[in-house]
This record gives structure tokens, C-alpha cells and sequence, in this order.
């Protein structure tokens, strides 16, 4: 079988095509047939040694997103899963064969997710890293709930930083199916057009107006109840501006700068909450909830992709890995995904 392989940290150059052994699935494991890979910034984060390093003599198979078909199953996985269409979750964490950048990948049982029949595997590749962090981010809240369902944010208002973004894109739809009101910031005209397809009730273009006035308009006169926040370094100010006593910002990235600086007794006198997310190491059960979620959101036709969803696709081919890592970090508009097996994506 292909798989792309890196054996150091670097610039994307440092992906090869490699011919492999198919795998044979361990106790507890699933054997995936790939169809489609998706790729996101900790993807090539990883590969650029920016989110760790590779140990030497060591290779890995990147990207963590991913959806394709069971063909086998390891001892103690119900046999009946075979030919179960399926999405994926953290496929490389902690596994250096088990990126989805390969035409097969065997793994954890629990992280190869039932895929409903209406679902394609575009919107399987594109679940993952995005619609779990988005989940985390909505869900931290002190008085919120701990896994989203219809009604499970009515009556709150969440502002959505970012709005274009994978994440961002995730955030809206899945905020709005829980029943919440939703503010969006975006950059340009074009990512203001995308923000609504994902069904934003509300657009601010932070280079058109200001922001922090235009959000305060928009919002309760108390403020958002919950930020998801892509760029805490730059946005803190706007943030502290437009959100109530005891609110949320919930943080996943660092876009924008690395450090960030707070005036702390307006943070404190306000018992707001910053509030870090990486899943690679959330608690166990909000991961459980967070799948749940998804899933049970995918099922009802709530989380959707491509460009009527706001989240148009960038496709490579496997063998153009490298460009599909590049146009990641480059800040491509949409969701990148590779085809593994492109005569059939849809499922």
C-alpha cells in the first residue's frame, strides 16, 4: 500500500511516498480502509517539530482526520463492524503508523466512529480535530452544559472569532443546532459570505468596523455568555470588551502572537474565564461527549460541508501531500482534504 512518511522535523519537503505492508489489526484495533485524509494546522505543526519533536530513528505517518470503510477488526471488536463506514479522530496521536495519510491504518476501535449513511467521507475527513475542538470550546463554561443537543444553549449568545476557519465553521453550526445566538468576526467581504453560509446570525468584519462596538451592538446588554477564540493575543481587548461577568473565552490557538497579556483585575473583578484547549489531553469523559455530540449533530444533518456550508474544499491527491501541508500553513480558505481513493468520496 502508499503511505507518506516523514522521518524528521521540517518544512513539508520532508514527506516522502513510501510503499508499506498493509497492517493487521492488535487486540482492540480496526483495520481502515482510507478514502479521505483531512488536514489541519496541528497536522503540520507536528511534521514542522513546532508541537514536539520526532524522535530519532523514529518515522510517522501524519494527519489525524480521516474517513473510510472497516475491513477488519482485531480480537475483541464485534466482527460485525466490517464494511462500517466510518469518520476518524486523533489517528497519529501517539501512533506513528497511524496517521491517515495512507491507503490503510489500523486503530483504537473507539476512535473509528459510525459514519450514517447520508454522511460522505468529505464530511467524515472534516469532523475530527475541528468539530471536537469546537465542542470543547462550547462546552466549558461553568454554568453550561457539558455535551451539546438541541436546546442545550438556548438563550445564550456565543461570539465566534474566526467564523471562516475550520474550527470557526464548526463552532457556528454546532452552537446554533444547541440553539444559540451566533456572532462571528471575519476579515474580508469573502470570509463574511462564508460565515453566514454556516448560519452566523450575525457578521463583523473587523477590518470594515469596529469591532468591539459593532459586537456590543449586536449583543445582550450584559455581553456574550462564551467566546471561541483562534487569536487570544490580539483579540484580548475585544474580548474583555464585549463579554459578561463570569463569561467564557475559550482559547485553541495562538494566532497572532504567542503571549497574552491581561489587565488582571478587569479579568478578575469580572470572574471571567480564560480557558486553554488542546485535545490531546482533554479529560477522558469530555471526549466521550464530545464524539457523542458530533456524531449525534452529523446524524441530524446539522454539521455540513463545502461551499454551501461555508467551508469550501482544497483537494490534493496523496502523492501531493506536501503541497496539501503547504496550503494549510500557507492559511488556505476552506478545508484541505486528500484523496486516497478519489473515485469514491461520497461514500
Amino acid at each position: 500500500m502508499k503511505a507518506i512518511v516523514y522521518s524528521s522535523n521540517g518544512d513539508s519537503d520532508v514527506l516522502r511516498l513510501e510503499e508499506r505492508p498493509v497492517p493487521e489489526p492488535g487486540p482492540g484495533e480496526v483495520r481502515v480502509e482510507v478514502h479521505v485524509s483531512g488536514v489541519n494546522p496541528t497536522d503540520w505543526k507536528i511534521r514542522a517539530g513546532i508541537s514536539g519533536r520526532l524522535d530519532a530513528g523514529r518515522s510517522q505517518v501524519p494527519n489525524q482526520d480521516g474517513a473510510g470503510r472497516i475491513d477488519a477488526v482485531g480480537e475483541g471488536v464485534d466482527p460485525a463492524r466490517v464494511g462500517q463506514r466510518v469518520w476518524l479522530y486523533l489517528s497519529a496521536a501517539g501512533r506513528p503508523d497511524g496517521g491517515t495519510a495512507q491507503e490503510y491504518l489500523t486503530i483504537p476501535a473507539d476512535r473509528a466512529v459510525p459514519l450514517p449513511a447520508e454522511a460522505g467521507y468529505d464530511l467524515g475527513a472534516a469532523l475530527g480535530v475541528p468539530a471536537l475542538t469546537a465542542h470543547r470550546a462550547l462546552t466549558l463554561a461553568a454554568d453550561g452544559p457539558d455535551r451539546l443537543a438541541p436546546g442545550a444553549l438556548d438563550g445564550r449568545t456565543v461570539l465566534v472569532a474566526g467564523g471562516a476557519g475550520a474550527v470557526g465553521n464548526a463552532a457556528i453550526q454546532l452552537a446554533r443546532w444547541a440553539g444559540a445566538t451566533v456572532i462571528t468576526t471575519v476579515s474580508s467581504a469573502g470570509k463574511a459570505a462564508l460565515a453566514r453560509a454556516a448560519g452566523a446570525h450575525h457578521v463583523v468584519d473587523y477590518r470594515a468596523e469596529d469591532a468591539a462596538k459593532a459586537v456590543g451592538e449586536l449583543a445582550p446588554p450584559d455581553g456574550v455568555d462564551l467566546v471561541v477564540e483562534v487569536a487570544p493575543a490580539v483579540n484580548a481587548d475585544l474580548d474583555l470588551a464585549v463579554t459578561r461577568n463570569n463569561g467564557t473565552i475559550a482559547f485553541y490557538a495562538n494566532n497572532g502572537g504567542d503571549e497574552l497579556r491581561l489587565p488582571l483585575r478587569a479579568a478578575f473583578g469580572r470572574n471571567l474565564d480564560w480557558h486553554g484547549i488542546s485535545l490531546y489531553s482533554i479529560p477522558d469523559q469530555a471526549m466521550r461527549n464530545a464524539v457523542a455530540a458530533v456524531s449525534r449533530a452529523v446524524a441530524a444533518g446539522a454539521l455540513r460541508v463545502g461551499e454551501e456550508a461555508g467551508l469550501p474544499f482544497v483537494r490534493y491527491s496523496l502523492e501531493q501531500t506536501a503541497e496539501a501541508h503547504g496550503a494549510v500553513e500557507g492559511g488556505a480558505v476552506g478545508k484541505v482534504l486528500i484523496d486516497i481513493r478519489r473515485e469514491d468520496r461520497t461514500g
